[in-house]
């Protein structure tokens, strides 16, 4: 009897290394069909899940409380699994190199408690490579066991949307490799388990591997050439979102929008594959001018803050700035890598220290993250100007009137940065209103 065939007869176990947004709704998926080994090093998250609790707001307080996940932050559960899944963030340095430490530390966690017989499978980002030269090396070291005679490997690129209700794990196609074909049959098996859309089998980890890497690339140049465009068309005086709504009526343009790129994915996996390219000896052109685009784009618009104050005859040392929304996306409450910070600390070097307001944010993350501590939108009145910057639903859903209310004398200043509100209805009450 093979691996997947016990599984299915819950003879054995998988387990999820990591649970955060991806690692979560993939190990509450597989716990509806196997048994499921939840671990991950946050106590304090761990708590929160086994008392029902979702901070992340992927599936819910209801889902959790109802999961057959066995959640733990003692690893040495881990040994009662054969199926090891590895979902832990691949962040970059401040100098934009990539950060393995996590998926290093996760390999060592598991390497530790790994047994005879298992298949180990990679969902983090990577650059081609770091599976098989960097994470076997060390399963290998602290395991005692041989790849590819004593356990397996494959890797299976993660493509869970937080915050999107309508791509989920079930209905995004899975990309899935293995280091032989007996190895990635088992793979293939096991996730179509969970993935309604089907799986796709790749001839080698490295190809996955880049397949991953070059997703959020291509989206980041996408977006770099419409903030580009939307610096250009600022200048000239015409409405960016216009031009793009009348471009977007020809059937192969591609519907892209201005904004600034944060997160775990699109702001970060193109230095993976720049990073490597460097290791080969080639500098890449496009994608690293993109991301010099998309990171200076904070201070871009914490310059236009501080221009259309001028321009509404406001003092800019000591204004009063109200931000919208922190979140590094719309409704969803992780504020890791957001980029909203850029604004807040360019915005501080003219002298203007904001008030931030941000109903879907997890707050305690965003203190300890950068310091912030968020009002409550009722208590922010009297601003010289206000930057919705997050395009969260409840944002999208403000009434003139309510909008007027955050402002005192004098011009109101209105940064929509998403877009969200009616331009010509805002100008026409007598607002600033500039948009990216």
């Amino acid at each position: 009897m093979n691996l997947y065939e016990k599984l299915i007869n819950k003879e054995e176990k998988l387990s999820l290394v990591g649970l955060g947004y991806v690692g979560m709704p993939i190990a509450v998926a597989f716990a509806r069909k196997i048994g499921v080994i939840g671990f991950d090093l946050n106590i304090h998250k761990i708590n929160l899940y086994k008392n029902g609790i979702d901070p992340t707001h992927e599936v819910g307080d209801e889902v959790i409380s109802k999961s057959k996940v066995e959640f733990t932050a003692d690893e040495t559960k881990l040994r009662e699994a054969k199926f090891h899944i590895v979902a832990v963030p691949t962040p970059v340095k401040d100098d934009h190199t990539p950060d393995l430490s996590p998926v290093e530390e996760a390999s060592m966690i598991l390497g530790r408690n790994l047994t005879q017989n298992s298949v180990v499978v990679f969902e983090s980002t990577v650059y081609p490579g770091v599976t098989e030269d960097v994470c076997v090396p060390i399963l290998e070291k602290e395991s005692g066991l041989k790849c590819g005679i004593d356990f397996k490997i494959g890797y299976s690129p993660e493509r869970i949307n937080p915050g999107d209700k309508v791509h989920r794990l079930e209905t995004i196609k899975k990309i899935v490799s293995g280091m032989d074909e007996e190895t990635l049959d088992c793979i293939a098996k096991v996730y179509e388990l969970v993935v309604d859309a089907g799986v796709h089998r790749v001839e080698s980890i490295k190809v996955a591997e880049a397949a991953k890497v070059i997703e959020n690339s291509q989206r980041d140049i996408n977006i770099a050439f419409m903030n580009e465009l939307s610096i250009i068309f600022n200048k000239i005086g015409i409405d960016t979102k216009s031009v793009l709504e009348a471009a977007g009526t020809k059937w192969n343009f591609l519907k892209f929008y201005p904004g600034l790129v944060g997160g775990h994915c699109i702001g970060v996996d193109p230095y993976y594959l720049t990073y490597k390219a460097e290791m080969m000896g080639y500098h890449s052109q496009i994608i690293l001018s993109g991301r010099r685009i998309n990171d200076d784009m904070g201070k871009y618009c914490a310059e236009n803050c501080v221009k259309n104050l001028i321009a509404a005859d406001k003092a800019v040392k000591g204004a009063k700035v109200a931000i919208l929304g922190f979140t590094f996306k719309e409704n969803c409450p992780d504020t890791r890598n957001t980029k909203i910070i850029d604004i807040v600390n360019e915005l501080k070097e003219y002298g203007i220290t904001p008030v931030i307001a941000d109903p879907e944010a997890d707050a305690d993350e965003a203190k300890n993250l950068y310091g912030v501590e968020f009002v409550n939108m009722s208590t922010i009145r009297d601003m010289d100007a206000v930057i919705l910057s997050v395009a969260h639903t409840e944002f999208g859903n403000f009434t003139m009137v309510e909008m007027d209310k955050f402002f005192g004398e004098g011009k109101k200043v209105l940064l929509d940065l998403k877009g969200l509100l009616n331009r010509k209805e805002y100008e026409n009450a007598g607002y600033s209103y500039w948009r990216l």
